[in-house]
């Protein structure tokens, strides 16, 4: 018997305070780590930029160019349109602009200007990870629910998919590899079946997020079988953001989406279920996600915060016709 979306109102979907608190903790502990190696860069630029008796003098220290150039707000892929004379114009702007007026702590100057540019760079690199976070989460419960279930799996990595190659893992070795799983293969009741994450379907020109396949291992192809449309089982939205404000949002673009799919699926003749996964549901959202639910228009709705909507969620995906 398949297995229903367990909702009981919209309540049921909203975030709570304290899981969005737990959510901004998790991000923050994430940032400071990925910040890490950017703070380590700026001590050491501002330990061999210390040889430098005034700020002109810095452009004859070789080995914090680079360093300079960042701080010039210039990012490593529009280097490549610049030429060493372009560079080296650039770095004495800086110097001209901002390091000589600041006197003898131009150095100081040099370092913040430097951690300003990288911080901007950090927070685009975290707006992708946020969404990493998520996706590793939920593979981390999926691979959790077929172990708990006694059911073989093998993962394929993203590194892998050109070949097709498909390891055969146990729960604790794949769990810890889950941030590098492209697709997962199942079989149950007679079916087998894949799941893999952020790919693009032919049907709409678009890249989805969750993607079910009733296909055997060999025929999935590196996840070429996004090209089919019958093998489809379900297609699904996963938003991890956790801030409130762009939880509406996140909503509108994942029901903007989801809509499309099942337009463009129902045109060819073809149902596909779809499915919504959000760490961050307010009030309002919730309530046209459980009328959704309620209405057939959605299959399965689930907050990412929630352990157990989680856990029934991947139970669902494992057991889905």
């Amino acid at each position: 018997m398949e297995l229903t979306c367990k909702l009981n109102s919209p309540e049921d979907l909203v975030t709570t305070l304290s899981q969005t608190r737990a959510g901004f903790i998790e991000a923050a502990l994430e940032k400071n780590r990925k910040a890490q190696p950017y703070i380590e860069d700026a001590r050491t630029l501002k330990n061999l930029a210390s040889a430098a008796k005034n700020p002109y003098e810095l452009l004859n220290i070789s080995s914090i160019q680079k360093g300079l150039l960042t701080a010039s707000g210039l990012s490593d892929k529009s280097l490549n349109y610049f030429t060493e004379a372009d560079k080296q114009e650039a770095i004495k702007k800086l110097i001209e602009e901002f390091l000589a007026p600041a006197g003898d702590d131009f150095i100081d100057e040099l370092v913040y200007r430097y951690l300003l540019i990288r911080g901007d760079s950090l927070g685009g690199s975290m707006r992708n990870l946020i969404g990493a976070i998520a996706k590793t989460k939920l593979v981390r419960k999926l691979l959790s629910v077929l172990s708990m279930e006694r059911i073989e799996f093998f993962i394929q990595k993203k590194d892998d998919r050109s070949t097709n190659k498909w390891q055969l893992l146990d729960y604790e070795t794949a769990y810890s590899v889950a941030d590098e799983i492209y697709a997962v293969f199942w079989r149950y009741d007679g079916d087998d079946k894949v799941i893999c994450f952020d790919t693009t379907i032919a049907v709409v020109k678009k890249n989805v997020d969750i993607c079910l396949y009733k296909v055997s291992k060999t025929r999935f192809n590196g996840g070429s079988i996004a090209k089919e449309i019958f093998p489809a089982i379900m297609y699904g939205e996963l938003k991890g953001g956790i801030d409130p404000a762009g939880a509406d949002e996140h909503w509108k673009t994942g029901n903007t989406a989801l809509t499309r799919i099942r337009t463009a699926f129902s045109e060819r003749g073809y149902s596909v279920k779809t499915s919504f996964v959000g760490a961050a549901i307010e009030k309002e959202m919730a309530k046209e996600i459980f009328y959704q639910i309620n209405s057939g228009i959605l299959s399965y709705a689930a907050n990412l915060t929630f352990d157990h909507q989680l856990t029934n969620y991947c139970e669902w995906l494992v057991k889905l016709k």
